[in-house]
């Protein structure tokens, strides 16, 4: 989990106390005596009235907007009653060698001591020379928190915190206890909706629109840090559309208001009230907050959780497509200017890109109206839209823009994209190959099929060795890897690879586009410098 720290020590203690205004004072007290005793010259009122313009400043009260907005209190006051704590507890198998955990310290979970204790007495029963403790399963609780939607008893929280639970338990403002029940889980995007009983009326909050927040805006975190309890901190919108590579669909908010342990799942709101983030992650070296938190935008939750409510599950679109970045080198070599969009790198036999005529090659620039800059982007707004809709896909193609239709299927939680293998087995006899691009390139042959175990599906140049002073080596080709295609063209020989990059050195071209397989026929583009 992760999350931002405090501004609360800038609004708890306000500028102006009476030490640091005699300290201030003092400066201006002696220049006031000293020039008492000078003529009032026109030269010395300017400087005069700035100094005593000065005091003045150091003797008044810091305006409310230095400390932050007023509105911060009515905030909490409307809101506090709708953030719940989350308690789950789990069936644990000791370890082996295991410690007699009854005598620790009862400390709560999360707390900066657990740690210590869990550490302290781990070595004192359980290390070497110590008892060992039974084997025993034991119950383990942790707490986190969750916010109502709904006054049926609908909660928010995020799916790490409820993980693997025997039992989950709402903890209202208030205290009391009511178990729970789980509705759906997406751990895409690290989400959880549960359900209770309510014991009377409930207080609720609804979500508002993430993508008008601004960068500065001022946001109200509550929660449950340490399990100290319904807890209110504040800061600004430090950065939007934050990718921290901890998901497929990362797209988050952060900020430094200050988040920590057990603030999982706590909702993040604007000055209205509205909730425009979940709390999820925080970047720490120790644990606790040092102002750089991460907040699930309220966009994406608001159409995850009516999908959980609804299906019980999520239901993505699915374009059936693999992608890459856009890289400089790429565009120049397809006549994109600037580099933009989604390289497609392979296309899904039985997946609904095919039959709507995407091909290899092709850059998706615009999907259903909305401009791709990135690989993301696109694989955002594929997985936001509609299972079946029919959407127009503007694609750049040998650098014309086409328009396509494509009908999206669903995305399945089974499917997995293939990692490219990287084969380094060495051939052992040399066949006969042609030098180019850093790359010793060879006809496929049966026995090369054999020994880089390439799938007959498969059709090019086989790499069998590559200069780790080149390009190539640093893009990461290696031997057995397959050249399917030089500049969108086709190739069967080593021959074809030099001809194709000989006539774009002539025509004045700085890089040359490789469409790229390994083994298995998973696809791949790599721009080489021609220079």
């Amino acid at each position: 989990m992760m999350n931002p720290a405090p501004r609360a020590g800038a609004l708890a203690s306000p500028p102006g106390s009476g030490a640091l205004c005699r300290l201030n004072l003092q400066p201006f007290l002696e220049i006031r005596l000293m020039t008492a005793t000078l003529a009032f010259s026109r030269r010395l009122r300017p400087v005069l009235t700035a100094a005593v313009l000065a005091a003045g400043w150091a003797l008044a009260p810091v305006p409310a907007s230095a400390r932050g907005p007023e509105g911060i209190a009515d905030v909490a006051e409307k809101v506090i009653d709708a953030v719940v704590n989350i308690s789950t507890s789990q069936t644990v198998e000791a370890k082996g060698g295991g410690e007699n955990r009854g005598a620790n310290p009862q400390v709560p979970p999360g707390s900066p001591f657990e740690e210590f204790f869990d550490d302290f007495f781990k070595n004192r029963r359980g290390g070497p020379g110590g008892r060992s403790g039974d084997a025993t399963p034991r119950r383990t609780n942790s707490l986190g928190s969750g916010f109502i939607v709904d006054d049926s008893g609908v909660v928010v929280t995020n799916n790490h915190v409820i993980a693997d639970a025997d039992e989950i338990n709402v903890i209202l403002n208030d205290g009391t206890k009511i178990k729970a029940e789980l509705v759906g889980v997406d751990k895409k995007t690290d989400l959880a909706v549960l359900k209770f009983k309510p014991p009377r009326q409930l207080t609720v909050v609804k979500f508002g629109d993430s993508d008008k927040l601004r960068l500065g805006d001022w946001v109200v975190a509550i929660g449950n840090p340490f399990s100290l309890g319904g807890t209110v901190t504040a800061g600004i919108v430090s950065a939007k559309n934050r990718d921290i590579s901890s998901g497929p669909y990362d797209s988050y908010i952060q900020t430094d208001a200050a988040i920590n342990r057990g603030n999982s799942g706590g909702p993040l709101f604007n000055l209205e009230g509205d909730v425009i983030g979940v709390n999820t992650l925080i970047i720490s070296p120790s644990g606790g907050s040092i102002g750089i938190g991460f907040a699930v935008p309220s966009k994406t939750v608001a159409g995850v959780v009516d999908q959980l409510r609804q299906f019980g599950e999520l239901r993505r679109g699915w374009l059936g497509v693999r992608i890459q970045g856009v890289t400089d080198e790429i565009a120049e070599s397809l006549n994109i200017k600037p580099a933009r969009g989604a390289l497609v790198a392979g296309v899904d036999d039985k997946g609904p890109a095919k039959p709507a005529g995407i091909e290899p090659g092709d850059v998706v620039v615009k999907f259903d109206g909305r401009d791709i800059k990135e690989p993301k982007d696109l694989s955002r707004i594929v997985a936001d839209t509609a299972v079946g809709k029919e959407v127009d896909v503007v694609v750049i193609r040998k650098g014309q823009e086409q328009t396509l239709k494509v009908k999206l299927g669903r995305l399945e939680d089974n499917e997995k994209v293939q990692q490219a293998a990287i084969k380094k087995d060495e051939p052992a006899e040399k066949p006969v190959t042609q030098k180019a691009l850093g790359l010793d390139l060879a006809a496929l042959s049966k026995d090369l099929r054999t020994r880089y175990k390439i799938k007959d599906s498969v059709k090019g140049v086989v790499v069998t060795g590559v200069d780790q002073a080149s390009d190539a080596a640093e893009k990461r080709l290696s031997a057995g890897d397959v050249i399917v295609e030089v500049a969108q063209e086709a190739v069967t020989s080593g021959a074809d690879i030099k001809k194709r990059v000989d006539q774009l050195k002539k025509d004045g071209k700085k890089s040359v586009l490789l469409l790229v397989s390994n083994a298995d026929g998973e696809l791949r583009f790599v721009a080489l410098s021609l220079q």
